[in-house]
């Protein structure tokens, strides 16, 4: 429910009841010394949560993005509060036992910013997200709430020399193994590929959600395009902080912007930018917290209509920067929306619709070769493929470009750990026409579903990206391609039949009937099944083992609150 009422809305809701009153002066006290004045206790108070931090350049710059929200939400006429959560890199923990954390600190994400506004009864919040899990946190976080809030997306990162990023990295560690780059060319791609702030350079998870939470409506126009070290990207921020106020004043909350058509949107903009398989994840999570009733079905609905139109990396060619030059994101919504692919009545944080905001962009230059025109698309439906089967009863997704075929069918590796896998393609043991499955990586079963670049990456690298299928209930990262199937449901570590593949069993998947078969007799399956015995828990205290009692299937999104 909105905070709007028959008298209008009450721009401090929520912090009247933490500052007003004889009985709250010890509040004000506490307040007057963090820097309000007698006039600040008359304002709404606006939060900024800030996700900076030195742990990764996804983040390291975002110090002075919050700052510049603060700005704007208190010449807007609001009262802000600066304050932190914490940030995990995917980039630096793959491939380890620490990528474990990642997609739990998602929820560790949405929780801290949901105790700080709810505790400090802030009237609204800008929140600021670099990288992949806290952007999706975030987002999370302002549908539990249901404040006035709005999304500013870090931006992205500059590439290196020859256009390199750290997808570049993992494969050529990939390309070291199979003897085509030497220690020195190793080492020289590792010293250049990440220049400085900013997320992953291509339509990897932190773009792909970026765009998402934008097409959403949570974000203002082209927060999504924007280079993380910019006057552009400052300039978002500090806009972001005075429309909050903005929104408070109006009473405009998320449930008012959340509708399953908003959801649609951000799903349709994902497909039509070749965007990630975790975009299926986190948009889950989101609506799920924004009680928003989307399945995993609602991906290939949406999907049949709309094509890839962007040849982005990690399976085209361009980077984030290059789209931004030629104007962003908006001119390719402005495409979908025109061709009747989006819904423009949505409401969106700007207090006007998605087709309001997108009324006077204009389309991209003629000459540009990043975004295809709609007869003429990359792929003519999406390359996100949810599939089912006696492997996946309970769904999977892939992401299938085309390039790499649509139909693979092979002989099984089994591998209980993204590392046994790993080792096993660098050391030349997994070779063409094999499935390599990894399992027991799913969001229980892990715990944490790590994502896959490591293993993908070096399939690349060793020039196996067109004979070899990887499969595993983990999940991948968005700068994983190939021939990839993750998701895999029921996981292992609840007894789905994932679990008791055996090396050597066939299997077949088909993107174009949208199914993913172990070939094996049924009966075969059901003793196995019956014979199959839970193995021990690999976390048994702390975090890790509180998020694999709570966590939900992958196809609900992992959430941890059903």
């Amino acid at each position: 429910m909105s905070s709007r009422s028959e008298n209008g809305p009450d721009p401090r809701r929520y912090s009247r009841v933490v500052v007003d009153g004889v009985e709250q002066a010890p509040s004000r006290a506490m307040l007057r010394a963090v820097g309000f004045t007698d006039d600040d206790f008359t304002k709404p108070q606006v939060g900024i949560a800030s996700t900076w931090s030195m742990v990764t350049p996804c983040n390291m710059h975002i110090d002075e993005l919050a700052r510049e929200a603060a700005q704007g939400a208190d010449t807007a006429g609001g009262k802000s509060l600066l304050f932190n959560t914490i940030t995990v890199s995917d980039g630096i923990s793959m491939g380890t036992a620490g990528m474990r954390y990642s997609l739990v600190s998602r929820e560790v994400i949405a929780d801290s910013i949901e105790a700080v506004v709810a505790a400090e009864g802030f009237d609204g919040f800008v929140t600021i997200g670099g990288c992949d899990k806290n952007m999706p946190g975030c987002a999370m976080a302002m549908a539990r709430l249901n404040r006035p809030s709005v999304f500013v997306y870090g931006g992205t990162i500059q590439p290196g020399p020859g256009n390199s990023d750290v997808v570049t990295v993992f494969e050529a560690v990939g390309r070291h193994a199979a003897g085509t780059l030497g220690d020195e060319g190793l080492t020289d791609v590792e010293r250049t590929a990440i220049p400085g702030p900013g997320s992953c350079a291509g339509m990897y998870t932190a773009n792909t959600m970026a765009s998402a939470l934008e097409a959403l409506g949570l974000s203002l126009g082209n927060s999504s395009a924007q280079e993380a070290v910019s006057p552009a990207k400052r300039d978002d921020s500090r806009r972001a902080g005075e429309a909050v106020v903005r929104l408070i004043e109006a009473g405009i909350t998320p449930s008012d912007i959340l509708s399953k058509e908003a959801f649609e949107n951000a799903i349709a903009t994902v497909i039509a930018l070749g965007g990630s398989t975790n975009a299926v994840l986190h948009l889950l999570a989101v609506a799920h917290d924004a009680r928003v009733d989307l399945e995993l079905d609602d991906f290939t609905r949406v999907g049949a209509r709309v094509p890839v139109l962007a040849d982005l990396r990690p399976s085209g060619r361009h980077m984030m920067s290059e789209l931004i030059r030629i104007g962003g994101i908006q001119p390719l919504m402005k495409t979908l929306l025109d061709a009747g692919l989006l819904h423009g009545d949505c409401l969106t944080v700007t207090g006007r619709t998605l087709a309001e905001n997108l009324a006077s962009v204009r389309p991209y230059p003629g000459d540009q070769e990043i975004v295809r025109d709609l007869d003429d698309p990359l792929k003519a439906d999406s390359h996100l493929a949810v599939l089912y089967g006696n492997l996946a009863p309970e769904g999977a997704v892939a992401k299938i470009s085309g390039r790499e075929g649509t139909r693979f069918e092979g002989a099984a590796r089994v591998f209980h750990s993204e590392e046994e896998g790993l080792r096993a393609i660098l050391d030349g043991i997994v070779t063409a026409g094999d499935v390599v499955l990894i399992r027991y990586e799913g969001p229980k079963g892990g715990p944490g579903m790590r994502e896959m670049l490591s293993p993908t990456g070096a399939i690349i690298g060793r020039g196996l990206g067109d004979s070899v299928a990887l499969l595993t209930d983990g999940r991948f990262s968005g700068g994983s391609h190939g021939f990839v199937v993750g998701h895999i449901t029921p996981e292992a570590a609840v007894g789905g039949p994932i679990a008791i593949v055996e090396d050597g069993d066939r299997i077949v998947v088909d993107a174009g009937s949208r199914s993913i078969d172990l070939l094996v007799p049924q009966d075969e399956i059901d003793r196995r099944l019956r014979n199959w015995t839970r193995p021990p828990a690999r976390a048994e205290r702390g975090l890790l083992a509180k998020y694999a009692r709570l966590v939900s299937s992958a196809s609900y999104g992992a959430v941890t609150d059903v």
